[in-house]
């Protein structure tokens, strides 16, 4: 049965347009989540936060991201279940951003973002209360291409003041501590540098939210150099005074969260419409030209074998040089055009199937990267336990060396002390000075009886030793 013309080129028409599109990839999804927290029940309230989340939130939705989960205000438990349910988001995406506008802190080493119900009594509560900085890069790790986290969290903090310590020499510092991602293709970048601290500004954003605005988006920048223009703006406006940071890096490939606008294809060809002969053969001409395939020129000649248009036609099919196939497979142009089809469609499912195993390459490279961090991280844990072990180990030999010192220096005053005669009682000393008294009346020596009067301890022997004395002085 032969096929309307119409129909054919419907065909052709598509097939050309998935040949022409075969060799480029297909565009990325992009997938963000906004979060600013400002009425801090426990703390100051941030002035700009909302507003700056919002207007990034705008920002990346006029940017065409497909999905942009934009949240203000949350609590714990929400915070928690947002990055938990973006974290599905991020699966199938090429490119995840993640913005964060409110307060941030840094404990003995662990970054923590606060939800705007966080008390922290304690540094110890921070597990609890808090969202750590590595469950959020943790969220975004699925995505193919880039990671990016954005923190506007680097102000001066309340609670880091009033924060208990639960160990006397734990650190927790003003502003946001350095981080180094575990993960290729990942950048985080800071409002200010490690351990220093970000201004709101006057206005309705902060400094660094504002130089954002203006060029992060800009299409076809590579996000190393927008970050770059973002630090540039940051400096000059704050006098020098804050200089926004960036930690982690990406390859040799130009990666920009916009991409620059690709030149419109050829439009797919128009359904027929009701009109005389001349006016459909001239459509199908037109249709035919579209394409611009030798299978485009050989269906209208099918369709038209006679005529001005026909002649044209004949004319295109030479300036594409000899036919591809012989006079036998043009008789029947129907057979050609599914053998060409069929071939298409192989080409088009070989390219689906190299695109499907660089993706799963690229999930085991990631999957890879993740078991060698999760080991590492074991590692550092194992070495950090046996360091706490020995230090243990060292604490109770000292304390056992201390102990038996201690009972050693008992054991000595308590020898002294029994080896010391006992004190004698006041007859035994009256009786011991009475012996010394009868023996200087007998040698009456002027010198002794002086010593004696000057050592007497019984002091009822003292008149008799006194008339001893002016006795042996007078003669």
């Amino acid at each position: 049965m032969k096929r309307p013309f119409h129909h054919v080129m419907a065909v052709v028409g598509a097939l050309a347009l998935v040949l022409l599109g075969a060799g480029s990839a297909a565009a990325d999804r992009r997938v963000a989540l906004i979060v600013g927290n400002s009425a801090y029940r426990n703390g100051a309230t941030l002035a700009n936060t909302v507003n700056d989340a919002g207007a990034i939130a705008q920002l990346f939705r006029a940017a065409g991201f497909d999905v942009v989960d934009s949240r203000h205000d949350l609590g714990s438990l929400d915070f928690k279940r947002a990055v938990r349910e973006f974290s599905n988001e991020t699966r199938t995406a090429d490119v995840a951003v993640v913005y964060y506008a409110g307060h941030g802190l840094e404990i003995d080493g662990t970054n923590y973002l606060v939800p705007v119900d966080a008390k922290l009594a304690s540094d110890f509560d921070a597990e609890d209360e808090a969202i750590s900085l590595d469950r959020i890069v943790r969220s975004i790790e699925p995505a193919r291409r880039l990671r990016l986290v954005i923190l506007d969290a680097c102000r001066d903090n309340p609670f880091v003041t009033t924060m208990k310590r639960a160990v006397a020499v734990r650190a927790v510092p003003s502003g946001l501590g350095k981080i180094e991602p575990a993960i290729s293709d990942t950048l985080i970048a800071y409002a200010a540098k490690a351990g220093s601290v970000s201004y709101d500004g006057g206005g309705a954003n902060s400094p660094f939210t504002t130089a954002l605005l203006k060029y992060i988006t800009e299409p076809g920048l590579d996000i190393r150099l927008a970050l770059g223009r973002v630090r540039d703006e940051v400096l000059r406006v704050t006098a020098n005074k804050q200089e926004p940071f960036v930690y982690g890096s990406l390859g040799g490939a130009t990666v920009s969260l916009v991409p620059v606008a690709a030149p419109k294809n050829a439009e797919p060809p128009a359904p027929p419409v009701s009109a005389g002969p001349g006016s459909d053969m001239r459509r199908d001409y037109e249709l035919a030209e579209r394409v611009g395939t030798r299978t485009g020129w050989e269906a209208f000649l099918t369709a038209h074998p006679d005529g001005f248009y026909a002649n044209l036609a004949r004319a295109q099919l030479a300036k594409l040089g000899p036919p591809a196939i012989d006079s036998a497979s043009r008789a029947e142009p129907p057979k050609v055009q599914e053998h060409e089809g069929g071939a298409r469609d192989g080409a088009a499912r070989e390219q689906r199937d190299a695109q499907r195993r660089q993706e799963d390459e690229h999930r085991a490279k990631v999957e890879a990267e993740r078991q060698k961090h999760e080991h590492e991280a074991a590692a550092r844990v194992e070495a950090d336990r046996q360091q706490q072990h020995e230090a243990e180990q060292l604490r109770l030999e000292r304390e056992a060396a201390l102990k038996a010192h201690s009972e050693r220096l008992r054991v000595e005053r308590e020898a002294a002390l029994k080896a010391q005669p006992a004190p004698l009682t006041a007859e035994q000393v009256c009786k011991r000075d009475a012996e010394r008294l009868a023996r200087l009346r007998a040698s009456r020596e002027r010198d002794e009886v002086l010593r004696f009067e000057h050592e007497l301890a019984c002091e009822r022997l003292r008149p008799q030793v006194v008339r001893l004395r002016e006795s042996v002085t007078a003669d």
